[in-house]
């Protein structure tokens, strides 16, 4: 599991602890040196080479030699360092010495090492430069978190509210700057649903303009239809034939509509198996009534293995059904009489693969990668005999939803010299789960 920010986090913690630490021992250390004897000793071991200095000097000189001894030394070790005549019961705040005069008599010298008294209570026995120390560590390190935390979360604020806004444009990632850990992840997701979301209106956009387009053409013919029936009643018999076939073609229109937008929000096509193979045939068999209409051959060459060797698909038939009668439909479209339309299907790899040849002039390079958006039809080239301007491109756009529904991948490439090639690919497994 990436948890990037957790190191992070933890890095600037125990460099913020290290600092807290190295600043405590200085002043441990500084205090320590504060209170230090002569010569940077510590309170101990400076009241033991007091002691054993001034207990040399009674022996040799008496009081009044020790007396000048204490007076040659700091104020601070002079207040430290007394003699009395009779020895005090133990204490740990004083070092004694015994010292004998040059006439026999006996002094105790000692030396305070420590304050005497309780010590002032700060908090929990803690002294006060500890806790500033450590009251400055913390507000500084916790400034700096909510800061790196913040900042980012602002911005992602920022953009959410530019998005509802309508703001469709907006972006993250290049707004976080050299971040790579989850907060920067998070921006990545944030651009590609704003992304997402800018191609979906724009989907919608194009899509209402176009139903709006293809709409306008059939009504505007029924309304001059009904007009010139009303102007000439000897020829009301050919306006309601033309009546309805636009009323036809708007049902035929209204209801490709309904079938993509089922193809785009259905998460699974179904459980049903089904034999490609099978489905194929049937397809072409249908179709050979309209190639022989139109003088077009239609050759179908299969490439697989015995039935019974054969791996069944999953998913709807229905709907693989209606994919290849687009494609093959759209390739007798294409195609002038006289020509041909060959199919094949082979099996390999894990797929089934369903080849569609015309022999109509082709589609435009720069239109092939388009083809399959919904009221994108493609523009012949060469001689400009090639697929008729009619229907409203809802075909193959129907085709490439119910394919990729079931996994499969649906193309389209132009065939030298002359005539289109659509391919579809079925693997054979599981089903692409919704989402």
């Amino acid at each position: 599991m990436k948890a990037r920010l957790f190191w992070k986090i933890l890095l600037a913690f125990w460099i913020t602890f290290l600092a807290i630490t190295q600043g405590v021992w200085l002043l441990f250390e500084a205090n320590r040196l504060r209170h230090a004897g002569p010569d940077g000793l510590a309170p101990v071991e400076a009241g033991q080479t007091i002691l054993a200095a001034g207990a040399n000097l009674v022996h040799i000189g008496g009081t009044a030699a020790f007396d000048r001894y204490v007076a040659g030394l700091p104020p601070r070790q002079q207040a430290r360092l007394q003699h009395l005549a009779q020895p005090l019961p133990p204490d740990p705040v004083w070092l004694v010495q015994r010292a004998t005069t040059p006439d026999g008599h006996v002094l105790w010298l000692r030396y305070q090492v420590a304050p005497r008294g309780p010590r002032p209570a700060h908090g929990l026995n803690v002294p006060p430069e500890m806790l500033l120390l450590g009251l400055l560590g913390g507000l500084a390190f916790s400034a700096a978190l909510a800061w790196y935390l913040t900042s980012p979360i602002n911005r992602l604020r920022q953009g959410f509210g530019a998005l509802a806004c309508g703001d469709l444009g907006t972006r993250l990632v290049p707004r976080m700057g050299r971040r790579r850990d989850e907060i920067a992840d998070l921006a990545h997701d944030f651009d590609r649903m704003a992304q997402r979301l800018e191609e979906l209106v724009a989907m919608r956009d194009r899509l209402l303009h176009d139903v709006s387009h293809e709409l306008r053409s059939p009504l505007a013919r029924l309304t001059l239809a009904i007009g010139l029936a009303r102007l000439s009643p000897t020829g009301i018999d050919h306006a309601l034939d033309r009546i309805e076939h636009e009323a036809g073609r708007l049902d035929g229109l209204v209801g490709e509509l309904l079938q993509l937008a089922r193809l785009e929000h259905q998460d699974a096509p179904g459980e049903d198996y089904f034999d490609l193979a099978d489905l194929v045939a049937g397809v072409l068999a249908e179709a050979r009534i309209e190639a022989d209409a139109a003088g077009v051959a239609l050759v179908y060459a299969p490439d697989l293995p015995p039935e019974e060797d054969r791996p069944a698909l999953r998913g709807q038939a229905i709907l693989v059904h209606r994919a290849i009668d687009n494609v093959v439909r759209n390739a007798l479209r294409f195609t002038p009489r006289g020509g041909a339309v060959r199919a094949t299907l082979a099996l390999g790899d894990g797929a089934y693969v369903l080849a569609v040849q015309d022999e109509g002039t082709g589609v435009a390079e720069a239109m092939l990668a388009m083809m399959f958006e919904p009221f994108v039809r493609g523009e012949p080239v060469g001689d400009g005999q090639g697929q008729p301007s009619g229907g409203p491109g809802l075909g193959l756009a129907i085709a490439h939803r119910a394919i990729a529904a079931h996994g499969g991948t649906i193309a389209a490439r132009n065939r030298p010299p002359h005539g289109l090639e659509v391919t579809i690919t079925l693997p054979v497994g599981t089903l692409p789960t919704a989402g």
